[in-house]
């Protein structure tokens, strides 16, 4: 994005300027939560009425993922992981919301490592946190602007909870967002659709194949 731009805007506002494709170079794709602990056999087999639950994430989320993976690494996206876990033993250092809930991953736990089917590759950045915000209990802000970061892709789980969180956030933090509707799951699909519809205008919202689509046809205008 161009400063010029930003300032053009007028000041009854633009909702189309959120609809701007990425800049590969200026933008990292964010995998939320999407870790060991959230998604095991054994708590396939435990949580039975969570069925529709681990549908989505072996069906939809992870093999779109593993799709826009490849693709923003073949155009220079930054591709980056966030996973809860904290920074202590005991969990000391976990935000009330989570010491309420039961949310505890210790620090260098089995549960806090990325899923294997969208294992980071060795100089790509992991990032643990504490709380449903990743801006509340991580310095992610702070890489990314040394990264040169202006866009963020956003997928993961859950929709409604630490991905809505997400792409407020960003949003409020004068990042461009886009949300991959079919990579990201929370527990029923009505909540879903629930809060795809409510945090529309926070972000554009785009299939993986169409983000598939502009990726390619952004590769293609840089190679011409």
């Amino acid at each position: 994005m161009k400063r010029s731009e930003i300032n053009a805007l007028p000041v009854t506002g633009d909702v189309s300027f959120r609809q701007r494709a990425i800049e590969p170079k200026r933008t990292a794709l964010i995998l939320i939560d999407l870790q060991k602990g959230e998604y095991t056999p054994e708590k396939v087999k435990a949580e039975p009425q969570e069925k529709y639950f681990w549908d989505r994430l072996a069906n939809t989320v992870i093999p779109n993922t593993q799709r826009l993976m490849a693709a923003c690494r073949g155009a220079g996206v930054e591709v980056m992981f966030t996973t809860v876990e904290c920074l202590t033993l005991d969990g000391r250092d976990r935000g009330l919301d989570y010491k309420v809930s039961g949310f505890f991953v210790p620090k260098g736990a089995w549960e806090a490592q990325v899923l294997d089917e969208l294992k980071p590759l060795p100089n790509e950045i992991q990032i643990p946190k504490s709380s449903s915000s990743v801006f509340v209990s991580t310095n992610i802000d702070y890489i990314l602007r040394n990264l040169g970061i202006e866009y963020v892709i956003l997928v993961g789980i859950v929709t409604d909870q630490c991905v809505d969180s997400a792409v407020r956030d960003f949003c409020d933090a004068n990042y461009m967002v886009t949300l991959v509707t079919d990579c990201c799951a929370t527990h029923t699909q009505e909540r879903h659709d629930a809060s795809i519809r409510a945090i529309k205008g926070y972000c554009r919202q785009r299939t993986t194949d169409q983000l598939l689509t502009e990726i390619d046809g952004l590769r293609r205008q840089a190679a011409e």
